[in-house]
């Protein structure tokens, strides 16, 4: 129906609804309902069977959404929230699943997690090779760079902010240091 300015007609109602549509209201009379067998708590005829599983030991303060009374029997422990990343996910949990500000901030602290890592790789014996790890030197050896004429493929409208955002932080690191070693060097010679 158009929207107009007169007065819409009522709505039909679930006998009229029932006789036009097959199937309809199917899920208000439990009678009517196809799965209501499976939706009934029988175990010795569908041989279904639940223990509450045995507690995975806590090593650390586990994230716990506010929406739920506890924490589950079983969860992940590959990635330990640690550092500055750790403290702004345990501030995430602090609001609702339903909002928007958990899921910005979690996106903030996995962004302040890769900076950590980064930051991480330098006083280690291993550290990060952007060529290697962003797929550069496969564009020279696996035809990246003929793959993009006469093509409409989505990654072509980035592509020329591409090397800012992977090189960018690379080059205002290293001139950071380069400042620092400039300024210690003039330092020591006065």
């Amino acid at each position: 129906m158009p929207y107009t300015a007169d007065r819409p007609r009522n709505a039909e109602s679930s006998e009229q609804l029932r006789e036009r549509i097959p199937g309809w209201g199917a899920d208000l009379d439990p009678k009517d309902r196809p799965s209501v067998p499976r939706e009934r708590f029988a175990p010795e005829v569908t041989g279904a069977h639940w223990d509450f599983p045995e507690r995975q030991e806590e090593r650390w303060p586990r994230e716990r959404s506010v929406e739920h009374k506890f924490l589950t029997p079983v969860f992940g422990t590959s990635c330990p929230p640690r550092g500055l990343s750790g403290a702004i996910r345990r501030y995430a949990y602090t609001f609702s699943e339903g909002r928007a500000a958990h899921w910005l901030i979690l996106l903030g602290a996995d962004r302040v997690d890769a900076v950590e890592n980064h930051l991480r790789s330098f006083v280690t014996t291993r550290l990060d090779n952007p060529i290697t790890e962003t797929g550069v030197r496969s564009e020279l050896t696996h035809h990246g760079l003929t793959s993009r004429f006469g093509t409409k493929r989505a990654d072509l409208s980035h592509q020329p902010i591409d090397p800012v955002i992977v090189a960018g932080p690379w080059l205002v690191a290293g001139g950071l240091a380069y400042a620092a070693a400039r300024a210690l060097i003039r330092r020591a010679a006065h």
